[in-house]
C-alpha cells in the first residue's frame, strides 16, 4: 500500500444523544451541542488535547432556537477558540456538506481538526407549547431573521399549495409507481416492505426515537393513529421531525490524528463525496419517477472513493419518505437490497429526522458500524429540499489505495434537463403526477396534479371533490387525459 497522504482527512471522533420520548424535556441545543462535541472528542481516545486542537467549530442551522451567535456561544462555553467559525443553512444534505467541506479545507491546508455539530429540540418546544408555557433558554438572537429558505417560491406552487414535503415527495413514488406499471395497492404494499425492515434496525439503535419493530400492515394501514397524510404515505410512514437529538463529528488531517495520539481503529477515512442538484420545482423535474442528480452524484463519489457500488457493505439512504429511498436505489443499482441493508439508524421515519440534522446521525452511526468492521466501506446519502439537493459520503476504515483522497469533479448547476413551468393554463392536459392531502381526521381534503402540456411544459391542476380523489387513490392515474379552466387565485382546477 502507498503511504498515506498526512493531508487525509479522517473521522476521529463522533457522538449522540437523544432524549427519548417520555424522558424529556431536552437540555437547550446549546447544552446539547457541548455534551455531543465533548463526547465525540473524548470517543477519538486520543493522547493529545482535541478540542483544543479544534481550528475549525461548525453547527447545522437548528430550527428550535436561535442563538445570537451559534459558533461564538459554542465556542464560550467549551473553553475553545477556533479561527474559522461557521453556521450553516437548512436541508438534508448539511452534515455531509459540512463534513466533505471540512475534508476539502484539510486536504488543502486550510486547517487540520474540524468539529462539527447539531441539535433539535422541537419535541420539548411541542411539549411546552401544548402545555401553554414558553421555554427559558439563553442567548436569543434579538433579531428575527427569516427562515433561510434557498429559492424564492414559485408562484404556482404557492397558488397551488405545493409547501409540504409529505406531499412533494408523494409526488415522486406516483411517478415512479406508474413508470413501473405497478397497481397503486400493490405498490403501496412495497413501499411497506422496504420500511418495515427499517424499523427493525430502528429497534436495535440506541439512540432510535422510535425503537419498535412495525408490521408491512402497521406501516400502510391508514387507523386513527396512523391517518393517511399525503397518499399514499401513512403517519407511520413520513419522517419525524419533533425530536429531541443531537451529534457531533470531529474530523482530522492523517497528520493530525497521529499527532493527537489518535489510535488507527479509531480513525474512519474519508474516501469520496459529491453534491449535485436537480432542478428546484417540483413540475421543472422532466422525469419525475427518477433523479439524475442522485445517479451522477453516487457514481462521482464511488469513482473518487476508488469503489464499485458492490464494494459497499454498509449504507445510509435519506429516507424522508420511501420516495428517496427506492430513488436512491434505483439510481445505485441495488434493488436487491432489503431495507435492513440500506439504513444503519433506523432511517428519518423511526430513528428521527433532526431538522437539517439527520445526517449528522447517519454519519456518526455509520463510524460506529465501520469500526466494527473494519476494511469494509460505507456510503450515507442526503435529500434536501423537494427533491433538488443531493450528496453522496463514502467512508472506510482503510485509507485510499493510493495514499490520497480525489476531490469530485465539478458537477453542472443542475444535473440534466428542466421543465418550464405555465402558471395558469386552460384546455387539455395529461397527468404526470399527483397526489391527494388529507386532512386530520384522515380524510382526503384536496389534491395536486402536475401536467404535461401540449406545447411541452408543465402546469399544476387542483382536484376537488370527494367521488374525483376516490378516484384517483383507487386507480393509476397518471397518463390520464383532462381538461384545466382557470379557477379563483390563478388556480388550475382540474376537470375530467
Amino acid at each position: 500500500m502507498a503511504s498515506i497522504d498526512p493531508r487525509t482527512p479522517c473521522i476521529i471522533g463522533v457522538a449522540q444523544r437523544t432524549v427519548h420520548p417520555g424522558t424529556g424535556p431536552a437540555p437547550e441545543p446549546l447544552e446539547l451541542w457541548q455534551d455531543v462535541v465533548r463526547r465525540a472528542a473524548a470517543d477519538a481516545d486520543a493522547k493529545g488535547d482535541v478540542l483544543g486542537a479544534a481550528e475549525s467549530l461548525q453547527i447545522v442551522y437548528c430550527q428550535s432556537w436561535q442563538y445570537d451567535d451559534p459558533p461564538g456561544r459554542l465556542a464560550d462555553a467549551l473553553g475553545i477558540a477556533p479561527r474559522h467559525r461557521h453556521y450553516s443553512g437548512i436541508g438534508g444534505t448539511t452534515p455531509q456538506v459540512l463534513v466533505q467541506n471540512a475534508g476539502r479545507a484539510i486536504l488543502d491546508g486550510d486547517y487540520d481538526v474540524a468539529v462539527i455539530t447539531g441539535a433539535e429540540a422541537l419535541e420539548t418546544l411541542r411539549q411546552a407549547k401544548k402545555a401553554g408555557e414558553r421555554v427559558q433558554w439563553s442567548h436569543r438572537d434579538p433579531e428575527k431573521k427569516p427562515f433561510p429558505f434557498e429559492a424564492p417560491f414559485h408562484p404556482a406552487e404557492v397558488a397551488h399549495q405545493v409547501f409540504q414535503a409529505w406531499l412533494t415527495f408523494a409526488f415522486w413514488d406516483v411517478a415512479r409507481r406508474a413508470h413501473l406499471g405497478v397497481a397503486p395497492d400493490d405498490y403501496r404494499r412495497q413501499c411497506g416492505e422496504l420500511l418495515a425492515p427499517m424499523t427493525n434496525v430502528a429497534a436495535r439503535n440506541p439512540y432510535a426515537w422510535f425503537r419498535e419493530p412495525r408490521s408491512v400492515d402497521e406501516l400502510i394501514r391508514p387507523t386513527p393513529d396512523n391517518r393517511l397524510v399525503g397518499y399514499p404515505y401513512t403517519k407511520y410512514m413520513v419522517s419525524i421531525m419533533d425530536v429531541d437529538m443531537a451529534a457531533a463529528v470531529v474530523l482530522a488531517s492523517h497528520e493530525a490524528a497521529d499527532r493527537l495520539g489518535v489510535p488507527n481503529d479509531k480513525r474512519v477515512y474519508l474516501r469520496g463525496w459529491c453534491y449535485a442538484t436537480d432542478p428546484v420545482y417540483v413540475a421543472e423535474h422532466p422525469e419525475p419517477w427518477r433523479s439524475p442528480a442522485m445517479e451522477a452524484a453516487s457514481s462521482e463519489a464511488l469513482r473518487c472513493a476508488g469503489v464499485g457500488i458492490d464494494d459497499v457493505t454498509h449504507l445510509d439512504l435519506y429516507s424522508c419518505f420511501a420516495s428517496s429511498v427506492n430513488l436512491a436505489v434505483d439510481a445505485l443499482g441495488v434493488t436487491a437490497r432489503r431495507g435492513d441493508e440500506l439504513t444503519v439508524t433506523g432511517g428519518l421515519p423511526f430513528s428521527g429526522g433532526a431538522g437539517s440534522d439527520y445526517m449528522m446521525h447517519s454519519i456518526a452511526t455509520m463510524t460506529d458500524v465501520l469500526r466494527n468492521d473494519p476494511g469494509s466501506t460505507g456510503m450515507v446519502s442526503g435529500v434536501g429540499m423537494h427533491l433538488t439537493k443531493h450528496v453522496f459520503g463514502v467512508y472506510s476504515t482503510t485509507p485510499p489505495a493510493d495514499g490520497r483522497v480525489r476531490p469530485p469533479r465539478e458537477m453542472p448547476k443542475t444535473v440534466g434537463d428542466t421543465k418550464t413551468i405555465t402558471p395558469t393554463h386552460a384546455g387539455r392536459a395529461t397527468v404526470a403526477t399527483y397526489t391527494v392531502a388529507h386532512g386530520r381526521d384522515g380524510s382526503a381534503e384536496w389534491g395536486v396534479a402536475v401536467c404535461d402540456l401540449p406545447d411541452g411544459t408543465r402546469a399544476y391542476g387542483r382536484l376537488e371533490g370527494a367521488e374525483l380523489l376516490a378516484h384517483v387513490e383507487a386507480n393509476e392515474w397518471v397518463g390520464a387525459t383532462v381538461d384545466l379552466v382557470a379557477g379563483d387565485n390563478d388556480v388550475n382546477l382540474v376537470k375530467t
